[in-house]
């Protein structure tokens, strides 16, 4: 079954934002990740809002799994710290 990385991100500094959207799709593509959902415009019905909602779908829940954990992706997750805050779960189609 296909693996679904569900984000939601505040950017907090843009400018400093771009190191981290330069670097992190290296890793999605290297595990097959296909972007469904980056940003765009969203409706928040219900809970905490936040600035981006990313959708990133891959061949498996492992293949999901094993690029957040990648040296590639946590490269780019440093770039992250500290000027974007995030809630990330990866989860297993249906």
């Amino acid at each position: 079954m296909k693996g679904y990385w569900i984000a939601h991100v505040t950017v907090h500094h843009p400018e400093k934002y771009r190191s981290y959207t330069d670097l992190a799709p290296a890793a999605f593509q290297q595990f097959n990740g296909q972007l469904l959902a980056r940003g765009g415009r969203f409706t928040q019905l219900e809970g905490n809002e936040h600035q981006r909602n990313v959708i990133i779908e891959f061949p498996s829940f492992e293949q999901a799994l094993n690029c957040y954990h990648s040296d590639s992706y946590q490269k780019a997750k440093v770039h992250r710290a500290g000027i974007a805050s995030a809630q990330v779960v990866i989860v297993e189609g249906v």
